[in-house]
């Protein structure tokens, strides 16, 4: 089995994404940057803090992404509602029953 670090960060970001996983994840996250028990211990100082620094800008960075492109979507179905309801007589769409005259 080969491991990589684009692996891991890609399988990280797809449970993130998953939303019945989503908030299991941040828990988790969370859960281990708290925890005295983790990768490289935060006794060592600077490679104790890595693995958690590494953590946590993981789950800022897709959290706000994840953020943004609900927020884009919200923004652009408000758009579309605004758009597509007249807002005055004039932008009202006529409807003509038109008969031909010989």
């Amino acid at each position: 089995m080969n491991f990589s670090i684009q692996s891991i960060y890609n399988w990280y970001r797809d449970l993130l994404r998953n939303p019945k996983y989503r908030w299991w994840v941040v828990a988790g996250s969370l859960l281990y940057l708290v925890s005295p028990i983790d990768i490289s211990p935060d006794i060592f100082p600077v490679i104790g803090w890595l693995d958690d620094g590494i953590i946590i800008s993981l789950l800022i960075a897709e959290v706000s992404q994840i953020a943004k492109e609900k927020l884009q979507a919200h923004n652009t179905r408000a758009d579309k509602a605004t758009t597509s309801t007249p807002t005055s007589v004039e932008d009202a769409p006529v409807d003509v029953k038109a008969v031909q005259v010989e």
